[in-house]
């Protein structure tokens, strides 16, 4: 078609319109563009939250264990015969262990069924206090089954420092409340441990007992430690949930964040690392910002040299597809060439490695093909190979898997993702496909003609070192079939598996 006759058939004015929608959609494209670098802004917050949650909530459980092993220690210990009779320096030996002196430790104590402290970790005698009237005291001494109870924030009576009190029940031989053994966790761990993490301005990190009381907060707020926010739509959510990651606006300062929150083990502690979504979309507005001013200048741009330019630009995009399928497709058959199979075949065997999936591939030679070229010519030669390329096109059904065309008569499948079985199974149907065909206009009927397969898998792409390599395989085992009698599929060694198949082969002799 010449130049002046598809002027006729389209008017300048089109050319003038496809010169302003194609800005537009690329507006448009930009605008998408945004928006998934925005999703992607919000999923690297959430990881990074996720990330920071799970290095807490570990160092945090690490932390009452080793308190809470203590303890039970402590208890066991008061059981063994002789240590109520020891001298109050063996007892306290014989008690407790070097977690005393850890540095974030407050006081271990031993507490009688009355409240006073018979036993104290640090001094003997032990430092004179009651505790009769303390919350975990009360619960203990109402309930036997109570196990680790986690206090809300107090104020140590010995030390004066803040910090949460972790407690276990003393129970006597005849079942009757017999005191508690008590640990306390300095309320300055959780502030130093929560300090080392930066969430930006409006960031926070918050831990709280299951009774919705803020244990601590970072930043630090003295008047927000021991606030119970348990009526809260948040806190609530955190309990039902348990764990997850979602937006809604904070109950004491009403700024918008992103929650990532888990239970800390199965201590009933519930900690949550708080973003806020202003700073998660900072980045990207400037970036945003940037991108649509520097696109909007590019459009203006465009569609001056849309107008100018459009035909040329559509005849060559228009070649370019066309040679780009043409260097890719078999003339003959139709199906992918050898240099489409190079192309995928470098790709997949790069991604196995990368995955460390396993990767097959069948090597397929049509049996006695000369025969078929010698007796009734190349026409019907061609017909077969034509009639072999659809019987393993309509084998695979997976888009990842690749039929092509490498050579006169031989053709391959490349199977990611597949092992030996699959590739064997593969192997099978296409010797059952091919079975089916026939050339009728030749007389050639239907088990006529028949294929040999040579199939290799590898489950780690550095053995063999190359594709080249691994091809080899299957080549050889091609070859195998070949000299074994044909119509049959050979399987070369497994590379690389954990269990290697060495020697396993199938024979599909089709009548």
């Amino acid at each position: 078609m010449t130049i002046s006759s598809l002027r006729r058939l389209i008017p300048s004015s089109t050319w003038i319109v496809l010169g302003v929608v194609a800005p537009i959609c690329m507006l448009m494209l930009s605008a998408l563009m945004l928006l998934q670098l925005r999703h992607d802004a919000w999923e690297k917050a959430e990881l990074t939250s996720k990330n920071l949650l799970q290095v807490i909530e570990r160092d945090i459980a690490r932390n009452v264990e080793i308190i809470d092993l203590s303890l039970r220690g402590v208890i066991d210990n008061l059981r063994a015969p002789g240590v109520a009779e020891a001298s109050p320096d063996l007892r306290q030996l014989i008690l407790f262990d070097r977690a005393a002196t850890a540095r974030d430790i407050g006081v271990l104590l031993v507490i009688d069924e009355r409240g006073d402290v018979v036993v104290d970790a640090q001094v003997v005698p032990p430092r004179k206090a009651n505790y009769a009237d303390r919350e975990y005291f009360l619960a203990h001494k109402a309930r036997s089954d109570l196990g680790l109870y986690i206090s809300r924030p107090l104020v140590s009576r010995l030390t004066g420092s803040p910090m949460i009190a972790l407690s276990r029940r003393i129970t006597k031989a005849d079942g009757s409340f017999g005191g508690v053994v008590l640990g306390t966790l300095k309320l300055a761990y959780f502030n130093r441990l929560f300090d080392r993490i930066g969430l930006g301005r409006e960031g926070a990190i918050n831990l709280y007992n299951r009774d919705g009381t803020r244990i601590m907060r970072q930043p630090y707020v003295e008047a927000d430690i021991g606030v119970n926010i348990a009526g809260s739509a948040n806190f609530k959510r955190f309990l039902a949930d348990g764990s997850g990651v979602f937006v809604g606006p904070s109950v004491r300062d009403g700024v918008e964040r992103q929650y990532a929150f888990t239970g800390v083990g199965d201590l009933p502690l519930v900690l949550n690392v708080a973003m806020s979504t202003d700073e998660i979309d900072a980045d990207w507005r400037v970036m945003a910002a940037v991108i649509g001013l520097t696109v909007l200048a590019l459009c203006v741009l465009t569609s001056g040299l849309s107008i100018l330019f459009g035909r040329e630009l559509k005849r060559r995009v228009a070649i370019q597809a066309e040679l780009a399928t043409l260097s890719g497709t078999d003339a003959l058959t139709g199906i992918a060439n050898r240099r489409r199979f190079d192309e995928v075949f470098q790709r997949s065997w790069d991604g196995a490695g990368r995955s460390g999936s396993p990767l097959s591939l069948l090597v397929i030679d049509a049996d006695h093909f000369k025969r078929f070229n010698d007796r009734h010519g190349h026409h019907v030669g061609d017909a077969v190979l034509q009639g072999l390329s659809r019987c393993l096109s309509e084998s695979v059904h997976r888009p990842t898997d690749l039929v092509a065309r490498v050579g006169g008569e031989e053709f391959v499948l490349l199977l990611p993702d597949t092992d030996e079985t699959g590739a064997l199974r593969m192997a099978e149907k296409v010797h059952a496909e091919v079975s089916g065909l026939a050339v009728g206009s030749a007389g050639i009927g239907a088990g006529a003609i028949t294929v040999s397969i040579g199939s290799a898998t590898t489950y780690n792409p550095k053995r063999p070192s190359t594709p080249n390599d691994f091809f080899e395989l299957a080549d050889r085992a091609l070859y195998e079939a070949k000299e074994a009698g044909r119509n049959q599929t050979k399987c070369a060694p497994s590379a690389g598996s954990r269990g290697t198949l060495a020697g396993s082969k199938l024979s599909l002799v089709r009548s």
